[in-house]
């Protein structure tokens, strides 16, 4: 579900505005009604909280009207790739905001994935630079939001997170539509196709996966459902080449900088769980 996300955007025929629009929209009316029939937390009775989770509703809005459009400028590939580089936004963000150590180890694996960034861009005409300047700038946004629902999830269920978060972000796009002249009937015209596609988007790989994500996290534990979502930019090249035909759109040095950068997300992975293990391991000798 995860990685089916970059290959809609260019499935879908319509605006990135309207994409992230109707993606919140159907992702907030089908979370709602999941939540309430699997008798899920839903409420934030705390004002402070509430409002922190409003903000980071619109980043998340934000991320996502930049990763659609990132998509839509190139391909879901590159847009994809670019969402590899919250790793490094998240080695610098995630001690600020958890008061934890600096990890060098973290920064040095961010370096790779910027490496590997350069290595694919080197050869980009001018409409590809500007889409990938707009998705590093999605992947920054995703490291804050991130990191901020980690630390808001301390104090609040994740499911009231999610949904307050989908409701804050519908506002905003609301406005941000309206600020732009967009609210008119064009948002409505779209083929029988696209409409599928959004259901698709707004259902399954936004809700159910936010949803399947919370159970088999109980079965299977954190670290293996975290490795299964770093590898998305595996999913979604995998996906594009015979859904897309974008194997004819990328050359070598593309696959070999993918390569890179995705054998850096799982080496991060390896090692956190790798430190996670040794934390608990002197835990119990105390």
């Amino acid at each position: 579900m995860w990685g089916f996300t970059g290959i809609l955007g260019k499935l879908i025929g319509i605006d990135a505005l309207y994409i992230v629009w109707y993606r919140i929209l159907i992702a907030f009316s089908s979370l709602a009604i999941g939540l309430y029939l699997l008798k899920m937390p839903m409420r934030i009775p705390d004002r402070k909280f509430m409002l922190k989770t409003l903000g980071v509703g619109i980043i998340v809005a934000t991320h996502w009207i930049t990763f659609y459009t990132s998509i839509q400028l190139s391909t879901a590939s590159l847009g994809i790739l670019c969402l590899s580089t919250t790793t490094l936004h998240v080695t610098w963000l995630e001690p600020l905001v958890f008061k934890k150590r600096f990890s060098w180890i973290e920064f040095l694996f961010s370096c790779l994935v910027i490496f590997g960034i350069w290595f694919v861009s080197d050869s980009f005409k001018p409409q590809e630079m500007i889409a990938l300047m707009i998705g590093l700038f999605s992947a920054l946004c995703a490291a804050f939001f991130s990191v901020f629902n980690a630390k808001l999830a301390e104090d609040i269920p994740s499911s009231s997170i999610t949904l307050h978060e989908m409701a804050i972000g519908l506002v905003f796009m609301t406005i941000v539509l309206a600020s732009r002249g967009m609210l008119n009937e064009k948002m409505f015209e779209m083929t029988a196709q696209d409409a599928a596609w959004l259901l698709f988007l707004g259902i399954l790989c936004t809700s159910f996966a936010f949803l399947a994500t919370i159970e088999v996290m109980k079965k299977l534990g954190a670290f293996t459902v975290s490795l299964s979502i770093n590898l998305e930019p595996v999913y979604t090249i995998l996906l594009a080449i015979p859904i897309l035909s974008e194997d004819e759109l990328l050359n070598g040095d593309f696959y070999v900088g993918s390569a890179m950068i995705i054998a850096v997300v799982i080496a991060n992975a390896i090692y956190k769980a790798w430190v996670r293990a040794k934390a608990e391991k002197l835990k119990l000798n105390k």
